[in-house]
């Protein structure tokens, strides 16, 4: 077929493939396989993998390295070329938030029409409906594309620190790429995100007895003080840009001089220029301590850089037409 199937052809096959979608949905909210459960996880994927295989992808299954002395699951990669042009990719991920033991303390069930189970919405909904998509298209013979690439990672709960460069080269150069995660409860596309930057700031001064030699010191908690109201200002500086002060530690005893202080720090922000920007400004604010003889420290623990309506704003508008038309 070199016509696409319009929406209500493909709503029909959905309804008759339905079945299959809710045994897959079944299947997967029944595993556990939360994020640093690599065995759970792995389950999962080997799942995945074979109903892919089952359905005529090309299947990969690719290592993840450790982070941080943590062991992650694989990244499921399947591939179906078509006979078009167009590289589209489909992506969603197999990890959740619950403990080893939830899927058997709260099995997968279906009452009244509302399915429940541990990340039955996220994301086991997500990687079910992906294989039903493709699976509806093979089954009206629509072999439109150039190739069509589902991609299920194990690590989105936790920021995705194994799987994150798998996925930007997988994704780099497609025509479309739709993020499997649900809707918002109310049917509504998400077309953009801001961008996030976790960031440590640790100040070093010198301790020293505050009673008996306090010239000596050189307190990090004031360094910390001054550097708390002066970030804090950051926040609301352009529109869509917020920074959080959110932890603040420093010393040991009321009669020390601290020499180390911690602010831990998040910022958010709608545009990848306005969230470099802080960052920098973070960066040049550290070396300039404002206590003689104290040091600054940023590490940028986390960066994910913002999705911009910008990009997505065509595809979006595309996916509401068909989502009204149904």
């Amino acid at each position: 077929m070199d016509v696409p199937p319009t929406p209500a052809e493909l709503l029909d096959t959905a309804r008759r493939l339905d079945p299959r979608f809710r045994s897959d949905l079944g299947r997967l909210v029944d595993i556990d396989s939360g994020s640093h459960d690599a065995e759970g996880v792995t389950r999962a994927a080997e799942w995945a993998a074979g109903a892919m295989r089952a359905d005529g992808f090309e299947v990969e299954v690719v290592p993840t390295p450790r982070c941080d002395g943590k062991a992650y699951g694989p990244v499921v990669v399947g591939r179906r070329p078509g006979e078009g042009s167009r590289r589209i990719v489909l992506f969603a991920h197999l990890d959740t938030v619950f403990p080893v033991g939830t899927a058997a303390e709260r099995p997968f069930r279906i009452d009244g029409g509302i399915a429940f189970g541990p990340g039955v919405c996220d994301d086991a909904a997500g990687v079910a409906a992906g294989l039903a998509a493709a699976r509806a298209l093979d089954h009206l013979g629509y072999r439109g594309y150039g190739e069509l690439v589902v991609v299920l990672t194990p690590d989105e709960e936790v920021g995705s620190p194994a799987s994150r460069a798998i996925m930007a080269r997988l994704v780099t150069g497609a025509d479309a790429a739709l993020c499997l995660e649900c809707a918002r409860e109310n049917g509504d596309l998400v077309g953009a995100r801001k961008g996030v930057a976790d960031v440590l700031v640790t100040v070093h001064g010198r301790a020293a007895h505050s009673g008996v030699e306090p010239e000596r010191g050189v307190n990090a908690a004031v360094e910390a003080a001054r550097l708390v109201l002066e970030l804090q200002e950051l926040s609301g500086s352009v529109p869509g840009l917020t920074l959080n002060v959110g932890r603040v530690a420093a010393g040991s005893r009321a009669n020390i001089v601290p020499d180390i202080a911690e602010l831990h720090l998040e910022v958010r922000s709608a545009g990848l220029e306005e969230l470099v920007a802080t960052l920098d400004a973070i960066d040049e604010r550290a070396r300039r301590p404002v206590v003689d003889g104290a040091r600054i420290e940023v590490q940028r623990l986390d960066v994910c850089p913002p999705l911009e309506r910008t990009a997505t704003v065509g595809l979006a508008a595309i996916a509401g037409e068909v989502g009204a038309s149904l």
